[in-house]
């Protein structure tokens, strides 16, 4: 299987969200309201990417992997298990809703679906800030009061970010984006979120959003401290670690290349500056693909560029 899968975007709309994903990245959007995210890499009931060009296009992910789950993911893959992992590119016009994912020791217990994600910041107006984890010393008693008295901001652990940093989020820790910030988030395969506060907005119909307050105190993790935000450099790192999926950050200069062997492991490709070609096609700015495990590819840079590579997840 030597060609990439790419995918048709499945536009999101969103209360928070703007027309970002047209000026920065280029997407033809449908007329109206906000469109908050974009879909990039989905394998779930409810939403399906569909392959854009090459041998399988017009096919869904999971028929691929349903058709050709060994060359796709690997022999040891069941052809019925989806794909572990969610792409979406997130247009944050205003802030988003206070909120956390249950850790897999809870999540079954509440009908949910545990979710570690890692937030790449695109691009961040001057000033912009993320809410990730709680301050030093709070407890679930005072955060509980703090929600009811609507004052649960002062409890949370804010902090600014420019374009090009990373923080990893992993399932537990309470969180949410403020406005001005255009994120690459690549997590795990689940769609579970309890709201702990919308900050008094109406959604989209007018009407309160729904909150799972209840949900939220049993989900967050009281002592797990924040996480680190890796910087931005053009320099290779590691911006997540995690036992879903590992996260790397590649520069290329102007005709350099990547290289990945077949029979190794399949791998998301995420390029975030630049262009890459090779002999299936070219990757813009802005644009994911799945390599498969079956696949020999080299990818070269026409300019500089900077990638994200997404393995370790089968």
């Amino acid at each position: 299987m030597n060609e990439f899968l790419r995918f048709a975007p499945l536009l999101q709309s969103r209360v928070w969200g703007g027309r970002a994903l047209e000026t920065a990245l280029g997407r033809a959007l449908p007329p109206g309201g906000p469109v908050g995210e974009s879909w990039e890499i989905v394998d779930r009931p409810e939403a399906q990417s569909v392959v854009v060009g090459g041998s399988f296009a017009g096919l869904t992910l999971r028929q691929v992997i349903g058709q050709h789950s060994a060359a796709v993911m690997g022999p040891r893959w069941p052809k019925e298990k989806p794909f572990p992992i969610l792409v979406k590119w997130l247009d944050c016009r205003e802030r988003l809703s206070l909120q956390v994912h249950p850790p897999a020791a809870v999540a079954a217990s509440l009908g949910g679906e545990p979710k570690t994600e890692n937030w790449y910041v695109a691009a961040a107006v001057p000033g912009a800030h993320l809410i990730v984890g709680l301050k030093p010393g709070m407890t679930r008693a005072k955060f509980e009061a703090a929600v009811a008295a609507g004052t649960a901001e002062a409890c949370v652990n804010r902090f600014p970010v420019a374009a090009g940093d990373s923080v990893l989020v992993r399932s537990g820790l309470v969180h949410a984006i403020d406005g001005g910030n255009l994120i690459l988030e690549i997590q795990q395969n689940s769609d579970t979120t309890y709201r702990v506060d919308d900050w008094g907005r109406m959604g989209l119909d007018g009407k309160p959003r729904q909150l799972h307050v209840a949900e939220s105190l049993q989900s967050i993790l009281w002592d797990a401290p924040p996480p680190p935000v890796v910087k931005a450099a053009r320099a290779a790192a590691v911006l997540a670690e995690a036992s879903e999926f590992q996260i790397r950050r590649v520069p290329l200069a102007a005709g350099e290349t990547l290289r990945f062997v077949a029979a190794e492991q399949p791998r998301i490709l995420s390029v975030v500056e630049g262009r890459l070609a090779s002999e299936c096609g070219e990757l813009a700015s802005g644009e994911n693909a799945v390599l498969p495990y079956a696949g020999d590819f080299v990818l070269t840079a026409t300019g500089e560029a900077l990638v994200l590579v997404t393995d370790r997840f089968a």
